[in-house]
């Protein structure tokens, strides 16, 4: 039976793993302040970073979607483990051997989750089919193939290509006496099942192995060799599986993400060997889909890894395509999506319609690059692939072709470069210029009336739709969001956060100052609780292993809220020496809070003498204690004012 990781191995795999390590293999990330990380949101889709990380906290959160978290619950959502397979996930990769309660083992005696099995099942396939290639004789074919194109063996070892065997076992073989399990092979793709028991998914064929942007090998793409290949298909690609979903992974994106990120330039390609071909010639940020056509999620992927900000200087994204009809249909869906993007998109395709395989090949590296260089803006290629539907040497031809154009133009995002393009489209039209402005302000008029009518019907669907009733639970954990335009709910909110994120700033009696009633906002004063459970500042505990214990003794209604508290930027300045906030700051922030507490104190003491006063029947030495009491709040606030000044 399964037995759970023993909490200490949890905590300790939590301050081991480092969050800016584990966030940077999926989103490209600059400074947002001092000790605080930003860049595009993995989860969901943005033009402005909005995620932010804390690396010395060990906390996450995106202030565009509300998810926040540690460095677990990050590899929990990002690659869509359980909390006992993202735990065993870092484990693996620091080395370290976990321990379960109870006696327990890991799930059916495995050492590892049943992602990592899968994952461990690819890689000892790829080597399996790796040495095939260089030793066996029936994979010739697959040598003779790579030379032909131009990649010798030091090639085919880097990007790990390799040789399925003919004989449609071997493989299986292989892995189960590795210690793998029919089941196992079957998810993962690598092995069918047929009447007579397991097969090798991919035979006689050249295969890639297809890995995600942290370098595991999560599927493979193979080639038909022989003519006798019972598949007629040219490739055969994995399947979808619990590990391999074709439309967010892009070949080649582990070894092209370095260059991708300093760059800030992608170059996409349209198959293995040009992803080859690229990276040899010197092209480095190439990649390729792998079976399917560029879609959202590959780009969402790269706009990550690229920093493809609105509030940058524009990245630049590249497209080859074939110069066939193909080629042409792939760049105008391309185009399609090219307002999802911030960066300017480009195609790149060879004056005889070469790939870039057989570009390298036939004219060098330096022709490549130089296909990659003299890529044409995105634009322009799809206006010029329009007109080429349309005769130009006649009226009725230049009609048509000024009218399937102007929405082209009349949808470029940079509002200021519409009128210079509408100038060159004419050009290449042979029409007035005036005619083509017409025609433009025309198709934006009907686009804008479109998204209107789209908008209202969306909004008819929402309005339409039942919304379910809150659950008991759900209804006991709302709490409405402190209104931030409160200067004094404002103050709260920055005392927390330098209470999460530098809790060396406070000594222990501090936090024993402030009583929860202080705080106006619920929210929090739920935080504060939290934080007064986690058994309040210790001194020698390290920021993450504090965030961690604020964020366990919280409400669970307010975690997401830690979270965000924990990476929020604090507006004001930091020691050069020290990196905290300076000391006058953060006892401004101590005063402030602790000041409403006593003046809501002062107020009753002072209602309660008006009432004693004008009660004939009041006890004089009630009305002196009270008075005592008075004087004593009135001098503590006092203090406390006098701190600050």
């Amino acid at each position: 039976m399964a037995g759970r990781i023993k909490a200490d191995d949890i905590a300790l795999v939590k301050e081991r793993s480092s969050i800016e390590d584990v966030v940077r293999e999926h989103v490209t990330l600059r400074p947002a302040g001092p000790g605080s990380m930003k860049g595009l949101c993995p989860f969901h889709d943005e033009k402005t970073p909005s995620f932010n990380i804390r690396p010395v906290v060990g906390a996450w959160h995106c202030f565009g979607c509300g998810e926040g978290g540690d460095v677990i619950s990050f590899v929990q959502k990002v690659e869509h483990l359980t909390f006992a397979e993202a735990v065993e996930r870092l484990a693996q990769k620091l080395g370290m051997e976990l321990t379960y309660e109870d006696g327990g083992r890991p799930r059916d005696g495995e050492s590892l989750g049943r992602r990592s099995r899968l994952i461990e099942a690819h890689r000892v396939a790829q080597e399996f089919y790796a040495h095939a290639l260089l030793n066996l004789p029936e994979a010739r074919a697959g040598r003779d193939f790579l030379r032909a194109r131009g990649f010798d063996s030091s090639a085919a070892q880097r990007f790990g290509v390799g040789f399925a065997p003919r004989g449609g076992e071997e493989l299986t073989r292989h892995l189960r006496l590795k210690g793998f399990t029919e089941e196992e092979l079957t998810l993962g793709g690598l092995s069918g099942r047929g009447s007579r028991g397991l097969y090798d998914r991919f035979r006689g064929r050249l295969v890639w192995p297809i890995r995600d942007i942290t370098g595991d090998t999560v599927g493979f793409g193979a080639r038909r060799l022989f003519d006798d290949d019972r598949i007629a298909a040219k490739y055969l690609n994995t399947s979808e599986t619990p590990i391999y979903k074709k439309s967010t992974v892009l070949y080649g994106l582990d070894a092209a993400k370095k260059a991708i990120a300093s760059d800030r330039k992608a170059v996409v390609v349209e198959g293995y060997t040009d992803v080859m071909a690229c990276h040899l010639a010197g092209v480095e940020g190439a990649v390729a889909t792998c079976g399917t056509a560029f879609g959202v999620d590959h780009i969402k992927v790269l706009r990550r890894i690229m920093r493809d900000e609105a509030d940058l200087a524009p990245a630049r994204v590249v497209f080859t395509f074939d110069g066939d009809a193909a080629g042409q249909k792939a760049a105008m869906r391309a185009f399609a999506e090219d307002q999802r993007w911030a960066s300017q998109s480009f195609v790149a395709v060879a004056a005889d319609g070469m790939d870039p395989c057989d570009l390298r090949l036939a004219k060098g590296d330096a022709a490549v690059r130089n296909l990659v260089d003299d890529a044409v803006p995105m634009f322009e290629f799809a206006v010029r692939t329009t007109l080429r539907r349309f005769d130009l040497a006649n009226a009725e031809g230049r009609v048509q072709g000024m009218r399937a154009a102007a929405p082209i133009v009349a949808n470029i995002r940079d509002t200021s470069m519409r009128p210079e393009y509408t100038r060159t489209v004419a050009g290449w039209i042979g029409v007035e210029v005036e005619q083509m402005q017409a025609e433009v302000a025309r198709a934006g008029r009907m686009a804008a009336r479109d998204a209107k009518a789209e908008g209202a019907a969306q909004q008819h669907r929402v309005d339409t739709e039942a919304v379910p009733e809150p659950s008991a639970e759900e209804a006991r954990a709302f709490m409405p969001a402190p209104d931030l335009r409160d200067p004094v709910i404002f103050a709260e909110r920055q005392l927390l956060q330098c209470l999460l994120q530098f809790p060396g700033c406070f000594q222990p009696q501090d936090v024993d100052a402030i009583e929860p009633d202080s705080f106006g906002a619920p929210a929090h004063r739920a935080v504060f609780d939290g934080i007064r459970a986690a058994g309040g500042i210790q001194p020698g505990l390290s920021e993450a292993t504090w965030a961690a214990k604020v964020t366990e003794a919280a409400p669970l209604a307010v975690r997401p809220l830690v979270s965000e508290l924990a990476v929020a930027p604090l507006p004001t300045r930091f020691d050069k020496a020290t990196g905290l906030p300076e000391r006058r700051y953060t006892t401004a922030l101590l005063v402030r809070v602790q000041e409403i507490s006593l003046t809501r104190k002062i107020a009753d003491a002072m209602s309660a003498m008006r009432r004693m006063a004008a009660d004939p029947h009041s006890d004089p030495a009630q009305s002196r204690a009270l008075s005592g009491e008075l004087q004593t709040l009135q001098r503590e606030l006092a203090g406390l004012r006098e701190r600050v000044s």
